[in-house]
């Protein structure tokens, strides 16, 4: 198989020719926050230009992180990063640009050659921590450290996105697996809401290097919710990996973040292991030897020929350097307009109608959706008992990750949903309940949207980014998932104890499971986030409630 057609895919239709003056020459991918691009500085130099999604671009509390971000990571200089180069937090959409790396991800190279042997191992290790040291000397914490992050240049490892994913920390927009913050490398501080530091990061680069090592996953496989339970409630089997390396392991993969070795000392650890190939620099021969024949990068493209004055479609304005419409080409596109709009007016007058005889008809019916806050029927994802939405990267949980009073079936391997439990409630509905400085829910309520302070569950903005808090409920956001079920809030708030959850990572479509004192579980999805103006912040988002459905001594 050719590898340079496995890195430089060709660009799509829905691909722009320009970004921000970067003629783009090849898609290198796609990730959590958007899409990737291989282009060229005006010098020639190869970069990757990474371009934010639409849904992310449209985030003010995003393009205010992102741009925060971006500064701090400008001043990052180390041997073992991917320099960034150039950014625009307030482009149309945000991007920024790193210097290419010609090599594979971690993560490719091991599904390519398998596990990497003691040796790689430690130069990865020790090239990987080096990179940390750059990145936290800026009050940095990278947060998403993981195999796809590490790319394995041909004189060592370069770690990338450092400092960007804190702007989209949270964000449910990402595809199952590109989810910033991953699941499978998570420390457990970071999957418990806990706070966030530099050992964080090295908690990552243990389970990162135990990839590398084994060639899978160090907690295993499996949906997200199980694998940050196991990474919160379970230590991991260090007689899996190589017995030299096992020491080391155990520092960085400690419970406890005081207890976890810094990354200089991984640095010094490394190199004593390393002994005199360290000192002699024998990194290189190591690394040709994982990553194979050095890539052939693209040439950069010439600018366009404008052979025929067509505009390209779709685009809102030409980019730099594309030929403009004739002022015949105008005529017949406002002629082409014209008609679309009579066809639209005609359509629009039909929808109206059917619109009308299906209001007509719904006065007959005896269940309908009700007003702001009010019960609806409870029949979509978030209102399952036991069945994931189709997709979803949330599966019932395996036999490995149930302990917490969880007797449910639980779901194969290939996503196979479990029924729902014949004791198990009935989910109620409520859409949309609205929580702000002025208002509160209860679980336990009929009607669990309340105009006053005095519920269970309030909406908080005296701290930066507001809060969800309670003085008896326990929260906990489900990271990457979408259409959480009954089964799941059960096994993740079987051992919650966080009164409080910050939302300066929530995004439209977070998901968090609540728990009162007599039982109840809800899921609350939310729909729209405004946290600018504390003053005047709200949340909006769908409920819904099973009624007494922890398990006994959950």
């Amino acid at each position: 198989m050719d590898q340079a057609t496995d890195v430089f895919q060709p660009l799509q239709g829905d691909d722009p020719p320009v970004v921000a003056g970067y003629r783009l020459a090849a898609r290198l991918g796609a990730g959590g926050m958007g899409r990737v691009y291989l282009s060229h500085t005006q010098g020639g130099r190869p970069v990757a230009l990474k371009v934010v999604r639409p849904e992310l671009a449209d985030d003010p509390d995003f393009r205010r992180r992102f741009a925060r971000e971006v500064r701090a990571a400008r001043r990052v200089r180390g041997a073992y990063t991917a320099e960034l180069i150039d950014a625009d937090a307030d482009g149309v959409p945000p991007w920024l640009a790193t210097l290419y790396v010609p090599g594979p991800s971690l993560a490719e190279a091991v599904t390519r050659r398998g596990p990497l042997p003691v040796p790689a191992v430690l130069w990865l290790m020790a090239g990987v921590a080096e990179a940390l040291q750059a990145i936290h000397a800026e009050g940095i914490v990278h947060r998403d450290l993981k195999p796809s992050n590490v790319l394995l240049a041909a004189d060592g490892p370069r770690v990338i996105d450092f400092g960007i994913a804190l702007a989209a920390d949270g964000t449910s927009y990402t595809a199952t697996g590109n989810t910033i913050g991953t699941p499978a490398f998570m420390a457990p501080e970071q999957a418990s809401g806990d706070e966030v530091t530099t050992a964080t990061d090295v908690f990552a680069l243990g389970q990162t290097a135990a990839f590398a090592a084994l060639g899978r996953p160090l907690y295993g496989d499996g949906s997200g919710v199980n694998m940050l339970y196991r990474i919160v409630h379970s230590a991991p089997d260090l007689s899996l990996l190589p017995e030299p390396l096992r020491p080391l392991f155990a520092r960085c993969l400690a419970a406890d973040p005081a207890e976890r070795a810094t990354a200089a000392e991984v640095v010094e650890w490394c190199r004593q292991r390393l002994g005199a190939d360290a000192d002699a620099g024998g990194g290189p021969a190591v690394w040709r030897e994982i990553t194979g024949p050095e890539v052939v990068v693209p040439a950069p493209l010439p600018d366009p020929t404008p052979v025929s004055p067509q505009p390209l479609i779709g685009y809102p304005r030409s980019p730099a350097g594309w030929p403009q419409p004739t002022a015949d080409q105008r005529k017949a596109r406002r002629r082409r307009a014209g008609l679309i709009t009579a066809a639209g007016v005609a359509g629009g007058a039909l929808l109206v109608a059917a619109l009308a005889w299906f209001v007509m008809d719904a006065k007959d019916r005896p269940v309908g959706r009700g007003t702001a806050g009010s019960r609806t029927s409870a029949t979509g994802p978030a209102a399952r008992s036991s069945a994931s939405a189709p997709g979803s990267s949330s599966h019932a949980p395996d036999s490995s990750a149930r302990g917490a009073g969880d007797g449910g079936g639980g779901a194969s391997g290939n996503g196979a949903s479990s029924s729902a439990s014949p004791q198990d409630p009935r989910p109620e509905g409520f859409a949309p309940v609205r929580l702000d400085a002025k208002t509160s829910l209860s679980l336990g309520d009929k009607e669990p949207a309340r105009e006053d302070r005095r519920g269970d569950i309030r909406f908080d903005c005296r701290s930066i980014g507001c809060e969800l808090t309670s003085d008896s409920a326990v929260f906990v956001q489900m990271w990457g998932a979408h259409g959480t079920t009954l089964d799941e809030c059960r096994l993740i708030l079987g051992s919650a104890k966080k009164h409080s959850w910050t939302l300066a990572g929530a995004a439209a479509g977070t998901e968090f499971c609540i728990k009162d004192t007599e039982g109840d579980i809800g899921l609350y999805v939310i729909q729209t986030k405004s946290t600018a103006l504390p003053d005047i912040a709200f949340l909006q988002g769908d409920l819904t409630i099973w009624r007494k459905a922890a398990r006994p001594g959950a």
